[in-house]
């Protein structure tokens, strides 16, 4: 079931009925009116508390729910402000549905929540920055940008390489199995987080950012070998 935090949210007032409710509801518990944007987090605005491991289906049921009570039809007749209300509220419904669905954009946010600095801006720049080659990849991944290069090179002219062909793919299904071992190891920390205290996350963060920025960069790499076989 969708767990609703009752001790981290902030009272305020209905704007039709003055009662009072959670900052982070989209419809007044009271009256059912709309409210104005909500203030709090992604995972506020279905009610969730913050962890990773969500019931996806329930995260779902919600998201349609709320999506069909948002629907403009059910704001003709509303006013102005309502109807501004009810596109806000829309986008960012969706924005956190998307956030939340997906189980590494939902890392990357959770964390960013506790303060982590996350994203290629704080990794390095480029897709492939050879400053960020995880050290125990340095020597394959001098290899593989020599081999893209050389397809490239060959695709410019026409020029086609079967074998060097079959040496891209195998290094993208080894960057893939890389990955599906990245992606097991963030579920395996994603359940001491949500298992953890505070103490206990603030020493996993650092383990987690780590992985994602090894996941980003190993993505990137099979998103350059998958861009350049299919050129």
């Amino acid at each position: 079931m969708l767990k609703v935090i009752a001790d981290s949210a902030v009272p305020v007032a209905c704007w039709s009925c003055s009662v009072a409710h959670n900052e982070s509801t989209l419809f007044c518990p009271h009256c059912s009116k709309i409210q104005p944007p909500a203030s709090g987090d992604y995972f506020s605005v279905f009610g969730l508390v913050p962890k990773l491991d969500l019931d996806l289906g329930m995260l779902e049921h919600e998201f349609h729910k709320l999506s069909r009570k948002l629907h403009p039809d059910r704001f003709a007749r509303a006013t102005q402000e309502e109807k501004e209300w009810s596109l806000a509220d829309t986008a960012l419904l969706n924005d956190a549905y998307r956030t939340l669905r997906d189980p590494i954009r939902r890392t990357e946010y959770l964390l960013k929540l506790h303060g982590a600095e996350i994203g290629e801006e704080h990794s390095g720049k480029g897709r492939t920055d050879p400053s960020r080659v995880p050290a125990d990849l340095l020597e394959e991944v001098f290899d593989l940008n020599m081999q893209l290069e050389e397809m490239r090179a060959n695709q410019k002219i026409g020029e086609d390489d079967p074998a060097l062909k079959q040496e891209l793919v195998a290094a993208k299904k080894k960057f893939d199995g890389l990955l599906d071992d990245v992606d097991h190891d963030l579920r395996a920390q994603g359940k001491n987080w949500d298992d953890g205290d505070a103490a206990a996350r603030a020493a996993l963060q650092k383990t987690m950012v780590a992985l994602l920025d090894r996941r980003r960069y190993l993505d990137n790499l099979v998103r350059d070998v998958t861009e350049t076989l299919g050129a």
